[in-house]
Formats: C-alpha cells, sequence, structure tokens
C-alpha cells in the first residue's frame, strides 16, 4: 500500500504519504485563504520527498469535513480528480474523527471547529474515542453539556467560556487520518468521497432580475 491522504476542511492544509505502516513524508500548512493554492504543491512535495510518483500510488483518503465550503471543496475535488485519473479507490474521512483520534483518551470529550458565523461543527466522542453524536454545526453555547466537557479542536479555543479543558490537537492531521484509513477496522467508520458541508454555503446563486415596471 501507498496512501496519499489529505485534509482541506479547517484553515490547516495537512498532507502526508502511508505505506500501510507508518507515515513516509507529510507537509502541513495553516492559511485559511490559500488552500487552492497550496494544496498541489504540498502533494508534490511530499511525493518528491519520499522518491515516489503518481503510478505508485494504491489509494487515496481524504478528510470530509464538515467544514467551510471554499476550503472543503478543495480537498474533496483534488481527491476526486487524481482517484479518477489514475483509478485509485478513495476513502473518505469525517475530519472531527480525525481530530478525535489524536486527542487524549479515557473520558467523553468534543470535538469543536470553527464554522463561521459565530457557530462550531461538532461531535460528541466516548472515551474510547468512538463517536456517539454529530456531526452537527451551531453555537457552541447551545451544545449539550459542553461546559463539563473536554474540547478538542479550535473550537474551545475560539469559545472557552462554553468548553470545559481545551485539549489537542487543533487541527486533523494527514498522517493520522492515512492510519485511519490504513488500519480501518470499521472505526470510525470510512465515508464516501462526499462533502459534510451541513449547512448551505455563504455563497449564492443570483437569482433572476426584478422586474421593473414603469
Amino acid at each position: 500500500m501507498l496512501l496519499l491522504g489529505f485534509d482541506t476542511a479547517t484553515p490547516a492544509v495537512s498532507v502526508a504519504l502511508h505505506d500501510g505502516q507508518r507515515v513516509v513524508s507529510q507537509a502541513w500548512a495553516v492559511d485559511a485563504r490559500r488552500h487552492s493554492e497550496l494544496l498541489t504543491p504540498m502533494i508534490a512535495k511530499v511525493m518528491a520527498d519520499a522518491g515516489v510518483s503518481r503510478g505508485d500510488l494504491t489509494d487515496i483518503a481524504v478528510g470530509v469535513g464538515p467544514g467551510p465550503y471554499t476550503g472543503l471543496r478543495v480537498g474533496v475535488v483534488t481527491a476526486r480528480v487524481l482517484a479518477s485519473v489514475l483509478g485509485l479507490p478513495v476513502h473518505g474521512v469525517c475530519s472531527l474523527d480525525v481530530i478525535a483520534v489524536a486527542a487524549p483518551a479515557g473520558r467523553e470529550f468534543l470535538v469543536a471547529t470553527d464554522a463561521r458565523r459565530r457557530e462550531v461543527y461538532w461531535a460528541r466522542y466516548d472515551a474510547a474515542g468512538r463517536r456517539t453524536d454529530g456531526p452537527h454545526v451551531g453555537r457552541a453555547g447551545s451544545i449539550p453539556g459542553a461546559a463539563d466537557l473536554a474540547v478538542a479542536g479550535t473550537g474551545g479555543q475560539l469559545y472557552p467560556e462554553a468548553f470545559g479543558e481545551v485539549i489537542g490537537p487543533a487541527y486533523p492531521d494527514a498522517g493520522t487520518l492515512c492510519g485511519l484509513v490504513a488500519q480501518s477496522g470499521g472505526q470510525p467508520p470510512l465515508l464516501a468521497d462526499e462533502p459534510l458541508y451541513l449547512r448551505r454555503p455563504d455563497a449564492r446563486e443570483p437569482g433572476p432580475p426584478k422586474r421593473v415596471t414603469p
């Protein structure tokens, strides 16, 4: 196996190569406005660092959100195009699950990321890191029991008054994403390459022009 994975569901752009046992190359950047500019060069870099070509790849993995429309779309579309051109399977993983797997275990907790509009994308996890509720989108203060639960992801940094202890990580890591796919036993579940938007994008298609009467 040689798995290429990436996630663009948050301000972080993360890319990794995984050989089925370990991460062999990875790259990372945080820039909420440059996902489309960063992703392709980062893919080229991790492959060059590992000394492999696209023909060596066996699988594609991508974080499918939830996340803001523009950034999330960059990763999902790139995964679809690469999988189509190279004839490879593509595996989707909820980006909140990727954060949860890397969070400290042993107690129930939340993962919350920035959804803009003063809202967060969130999900609840049990002490073993299994998702028990979500993903959802809404105001941090409206999440039941949030004040008594630790929280990973940037939501806790943005709205500390709404949550218990703020824990890491803040963003999904492509190395963790690849490890989940490579060693998947159905937990967390792998998904189709469909983005989890949870709400309509901020941009709207213009409606028909208003009729002007004399």
